[in-house]
């Protein structure tokens, strides 16, 4: 099915919200149903344009749809009233004057905030120097295939640090819960470098690794293109402040310590640069213990979760692979929900210190794996940290990923139970149906070797709940693979909502998801956006 059936975008302006469209439509079969929607034949709708399109999977499947049409006369035609049309917004991306600066803007960190804030400055001919202790993603993916096959990590450059951060080991996904202009600019950005033309109208966009890894470049290649300049294997080591103010970064790279000269440091490090916490932490800056998550990866077969999501329409060809969130209460007021859920997808080996255990999931544009692939979290808040130090989230994450390698032997595998033995609470023997896909290989072991108890109990109880949303979920030959620890950062370095600037040191911006203030590809770009857009004013 073709996103767009005429390319005349500022043509067109009338929008028709919540249509209803079967399986298997066709563009002669939107354009009918659009133009009965506006009462014309359809030879007088002149374009359409899908907007958004979501599966609505309650009943019968179907798709529910968002288009915009052009047609003649299209103020008389918004006149009538007629039910879900109105006029379509017009978007245009932000354009960027030319500023100067004193020195150029520093940005600490190349994952989605850093990328997008980078934009903004470059366009505005800013020439911003930007940071990034891992590679760039030719490299960095020769090395996180060389931790897969050997098992040796590097702290340096892994799933976790280099070139697109964590997110270019992920699903893509590229929806998010919050709201903001910015979101267009972002998916409009990502599609100009070379991701899908699918997430412009997906009520759930996604991009896959494979995607990201071509569209990732891109985007860093327009930013040096403008002026940018990006330094991989520079790892932030310090800054330094007068009178409250910054006025330089300071950074290692091949062996040689260097500093940056700035009036302007963006630091969009992502939620495992712990080194730099413990540093901001022991200079006094305001940070504070933050709520996150803590639990376990669950694979079953994609085929069972199409099959449960949408019955006997399970593979047709324009649903795809099915995706699922749910979530539940339990009765202490703690909530266990599913996150980061990967149809077709693998479980990924995401430490980045040595001797722990991390997984986080993944997949690539098509979701074409066996497996289906979410972590099933329990929120906890600092009051289960065990310590008022700020950084007692981190150390917890810490002591779990390092007791989930003794668990594992010791060798990088992952600790691993079938869902039936473990709310049995018995050891797992052998897989069933199906095998995990975790790259290092895996040990059968008792999560409450390695997992806090009162996590253990939760998940328990919570897990025969989450089947109140998506029948057949508790699989008893489902595979637990373990830890999921990094859901979030377990700090937030604290900032002036209105400047966005640090509260501790002026003209220092605390950004995306590392210092606390977003939770996804998305989410974190609008930040880094919004921080570039502060320095810009």
């Amino acid at each position: 099915m073709k996103a767009k059936m005429m390319q005349k975008v500022r043509d067109i302006v009338i929008r028709i919200n919540n249509m209803k469209l079967p399986l298997g439509y066709t563009d002669d079969v939107l354009r009918t149903k659009a133009a009965r929607a506006v009462h014309l034949p359809p030879e007088q709708v002149s374009a359409v344009r899908l907007v958004r399109r979501a599966i609505d999977a309650r009943k019968e499947v179907c798709f529910i749809a968002a288009v915009d049409i052009a047609v003649k006369n299209e103020a008389a035609i918004l006149k009538k009233g007629y039910p879900n049309v109105s006029e379509a917004p017009v978007f245009s991306m932000p354009k960027y004057g030319k500023k100067t600066l004193p020195h150029p803007p520093v940005i600490v960190g190349l994952g989605p905030a850093g990328l997008f804030a980078g934009w903004v400055l470059a366009q505005a001919g800013l020439a911003p120097i930007i940071l990034e202790r891992g590679k760039a993603v030719p490299e960095r993916q020769k090395a996180v295939a060389a931790y897969y096959r050997t098992g040796r990590l590097d702290p340096e450059c892994n799933v976790q640090f280099g070139d697109g951060g964590a997110g270019t080991f992920s699903d893509g996904k590229l929806n998010t819960g919050t709201k903001s202009p910015h979101i267009r600019q972002v998916l409009e950005t990502l599609h100009a470098c070379g991701a899908p033309e699918e997430i412009l109208w997906q009520a759930k966009p996604h991009v896959g690794t494979d995607r990201l890894a071509v569209c990732i470049p891109e985007l860093r290649k327009r930013i040096e293109a403008a002026g940018g300049k990006v330094y991989f294997g520079a790892k932030c080591t310090g800054i330094t402040a007068e009178n409250g103010k910054i006025v330089s970064v300071e950074y290692a790279q091949d062996g040689a310590e260097h500093s940056l000269r700035t009036d302007h440091a963006i630091f969009a490090v992502g939620h495992s640069a712990r080194d730099l916490f413990t540093y901001f932490a022991s200079c006094g800056l305001p940070m504070e213990q933050k709520a996150f998550s803590l639990g376990m990866r669950i694979e079953h077969l994609q085929t069972d979760i199409d099959r449960f999501c949408f019955g006997r329409a399970a593979g047709h060809p324009q649903l795809g692979a099915a995706s699922y969130k749910i979530a539940a209460h339990l009765p202490d007021g703690r909530g266990i929900y599913s996150f980061c859920m990967c149809p077709g997808g693998t479980v990924q080996a995401a430490a980045s210190e040595p001797e722990t255990v991390v997984t986080n999931g993944m997949s690539n544009f098509a979701r074409d794996g066996v497996n289906a692939n979410s972590a099933v979290l329990v929120g906890i808040s600092p009051a289960d940290f065990g310590s008022s130090d700020v950084l007692a989230g981190v150390e917890l994450q810490r002591r779990i990923e390092h007791a989930a390698y003794l668990a594992g032997g010791s060798t990088g595998k992952a600790p691993v139970t079938l869902l039936a033995d473990f709310l049995k609470k018995q050891q797992s023997a052998a897989f069933g149906r199906i095998h995990p896909s975790y790259p290092l290989g895996t040990v059968f072991a008792q999560p409450e070797t390695f997992l806090p108890a009162f996590i253990c109990d939760a998940l328990r109880q919570g897990i025969p709940l989450l089947e109140r949303g998506l029948r057949g979920f508790c699989q008893p030959d489902a595979v637990l693979t373990a830890p999921e620890t990094r859901s979030s950062s377990p700090v937030r370095i604290l900032r002036n909502p209105e400047t966005l600037e640090s509260i501790g040191i002026k003209g220092l911006y605390p950004c995306g998801e590392g210092a606390g203030y977003a939770g996804g590809i998305v989410s974190a770009a609008v930040d880094g956006i919004r921080c570039a857009e502060q320095i810009l004013k």
